[in-house]
């Protein structure tokens, strides 16, 4: 049995939105002030260890110090917060980077960013709610303007464990918007997004133990003209502790669905920052594929809007 979509138009809409695409800005973010770590001795996984652990460490501090009732958790709320961390924090990160080490990076992000897609699936043949057909198409659009940024075609090869890794990216994500919108509705923002911080950092510092971590090269300068600990700074609090919370609290006020898409805007930010910052050229066809992926973003956005009858 099937149900009517729920629109979840309100005065805060816009807000949600917004929060969305405020997130984009800072996961997209990541990737250009995390490339000069790794030119600088840090691998990919260290650079998500630290972010991730960092992130965690202040969050934790911060909301122990200034409103401690947010770290009280019922029993009934840790399988959320622990499938929330595993998944959404730890598992995107660990199961990302384990995918561009096999496979070239706009294969990986594309298999990561089918997500919305998934999320889609699971929200029409799980929960047995109607989509509207602009969401769908709207959607499709947005994967092939995401397809075009990444020029999957440039290097294309196919490695099996490297696929399962962008796969298993793409389900964490997926996991990330579902289990954000469920546990949104339930734990402040802060808190969910805090525990989901320390036990993500926790799972992967099973896998990158804190004491294999490159702590000599935390002083040597950048690209950037920076020493490296400030750039892991900032990705730690901007592109990982703020995005995560803006995302969580903009599920307050838009459904999975339509936050998974907007998130799209996550590739042309790092890339569009890329250009900017690390002076890496742009191609026109890349242009054309933010275009429309940002107008397909629209098209989900303006689509939910609309109930399905």
């Amino acid at each position: 049995m099937t149900t009517e979509v729920q629109t979840r138009v309100s005065p805060h809409r816009t807000r949600g939105v917004l929060l969305v695409l405020g997130a984009a800005v800072g996961f997209g973010s990541s990737g250009p002030l995390a490339k000069p770590v790794m030119s600088a001795g840090f691998t990919p996984q260290q650079v998500a260890a630290v972010r991730v652990g960092l992130a965690a460490l202040v969050l934790l501090a911060g909301v122990a110090a200034v409103r401690p009732r947010l770290l009280r958790v019922r029993k009934d709320q840790l399988p959320l917060l622990f499938a929330y961390g595993l998944l959404g924090v730890g598992g995107v990160q660990l199961c990302y980077f384990a995918a561009i080490g096999r496979l070239p990076v706009g294969i990986a992000m594309v298999l990561e960013f089918t997500s919305p897609v998934l999320v889609a699936l699971w929200v029409r043949f799980v929960r047995g709610t109607r989509m509207p057909g602009p969401a769908w198409f709207g959607t499709a659009m947005a994967m092939l303007g995401l397809a075009m940024i990444a020029q999957v075609w440039q290097g294309l090869r196919l490695d099996a464990i490297g696929l399962l890794a962008g796969l298993g990216a793409a389900v964490c994500s997926a996991a990330y918007f579902l289990l954000g919108e469920r546990g949104a509705g339930a734990h402040h923002p802060l808190g969910l997004v805090t525990w989901g911080m320390v036990i993500g950092a926790v799972s992967i510092f099973v896998l990158v133990p804190p004491w294999t971590l490159p702590v000599g090269a935390l002083g040597h300068g950048t690209e950037l003209g920076v020493p490296v600990w400030t750039l892991l700074i900032a990705v730690a609090l901007f592109s990982t502790a703020m995005a995560y919370l803006l995302g969580i609290t903009a599920l307050r006020f838009v459904p999975s669905t339509v936050a998974s898409v907007l998130g799209l805007a996550e590739p042309v930010v790092a890339t569009a920052l890329a250009w900017l910052v690390l002076h890496e050229s742009l191609s026109p066809v890349q242009l054309v594929g933010a275009a429309v992926l940002l107008s397909g973003a629209a098209v989900v956005e303006l689509g939910a809007r609309v109930p399905v009858a």
